[in-house]
């Protein structure tokens, strides 16, 4: 009789789980469809992103897509983008390489009912719903101060960059304004545009460092020009202080063996989670009624400006906290081929 009624209770218990699933409006219907959309796919970067991304979107029993270029080419992207957009998914997460040219893009995909939010880098005159990053002015201050303690205050520093992409001028911005500002001893002394190519960033490493032989640190705001820019600098005697933002497998092990001092590294889990989460809900905008004129102004409530996903700073002290095979190890998924 006990198991008999042990049975029934058990039985009950998912008769009532299954129900309440039912009931929930946080799930999708059939096929429905969420896609993420980056700029040369095969950068590490957006596999963590990714992860999470599907990691809400499963939650919620949701299908999702990885898609971009491999080229650094923004009228590629655009092309996968309407790729993309063709196939009507319900919603598209998007870091557009370029802000303006991804405006009409983005209306376009907005006025044809498929819901947009930007993550990592935005288009702020478009009609996407809401824009998730770290905030990359606090990246740039903070990356500043790491490294203007690390100089003692006083001595020179170059900037390697790759302008143009909204999120990496604002990084370089930010790092030259808090030095500026805060530590008048420590000199700009040469400026590069390596756009993410680590041979021009060896190459840019090797004749900053001939013309000023006290140049002390680079800040770069991306990590492919710090792989050729700690090899330029191993091979100068190892006293140019690399600080960069971003991570990958390579990055780590330099910060580990002491080549690249260190990096600000955005918490791409809550990117890529939170920004499923806004984009559920910018499809589904009759899940939110909020007290204002949305009906009258005919928006989507879901239009949140900004949400700050956070950051670290990636030192030898936990560096084999951001590996992402380690990650997948944990996750026990196969990353971005699922």
């Amino acid at each position: 009789m006990k198991k008999l009624l042990l049975g029934l209770a058990a039985g009950v218990s998912m008769l009532a789980a299954t129900a309440a699933q039912a009931e929930s409006k946080y799930q999708c219907k059939e096929g429905e469809t969420y896609v993420m959309n980056v700029m040369v796919s095969g950068v590490e970067y957006w596999f963590p992103v990714y992860e999470a991304f599907k990691q809400a979107a499963q939650a919620m029993g949701c299908k999702t897509a990885y898609t971009g270029t491999p080229e650094y080419d923004v009228t590629k992207q655009i092309a996968s983008f309407d790729q993309a957009l063709a196939k009507q998914p319900a919603g598209i997460l998007v870091h557009p390489m370029n802000s303006d040219p991804f405006i009409e893009p983005i209306n376009r995909a907005v006025d044809s009912g498929v819901s947009i939010v930007t993550f990592a880098a935005d288009s702020p005159n478009s009609k996407r719903a809401s824009y998730v990053t770290s905030d990359n002015n606090k990246e740039g201050s903070y990356a500043a101060d790491v490294i203007a303690e690390a100089l003692g205050g006083k001595g020179e520093y170059g900037i390697l960059e790759n302008p143009g992409q909204d999120n990496h001028d604002k990084r370089v911005v930010a790092f030259i304004a808090r030095m500026t500002e805060k530590y008048p001893d420590i000199k700009l002394v040469g400026r590069a545009a390596t756009n993410q190519d680590p041979t021009k960033a060896y190459q840019a490493v090797l004749s900053m460092a001939q013309a000023n032989p006290n140049l002390g640190a680079l800040f770069m705001p991306e990590a492919n020009s710090a792989l050729g820019a700690a090899q330029a600098a191993q091979e100068l005697g190892g006293k140019i202080k690399i600080m960069n933002a971003d991570v990958n497998g390579k990055i780590l092990d330099m910060i580990k063996a002491g080549q690249v001092f260190g990096a600000v590294n955005p918490n791409q889990g809550i990117q890529g989670y939170m920004g499923f989460m806004l984009l559920f809900n910018a499809a589904h905008p009759d899940l939110i009624d909020p007290m204002n004129d949305w009906k009258r102004s005919a928006y989507n409530p879901m239009g949140v400006p900004f949400v700050d996903n956070g950051f670290a700073v990636v030192t030898k002290d936990n560096a084999d906290d951001f590996y992402w095979d380690a990650y997948l190890k944990r996750r026990g998924t196969k990353g971005i081929e699922e």
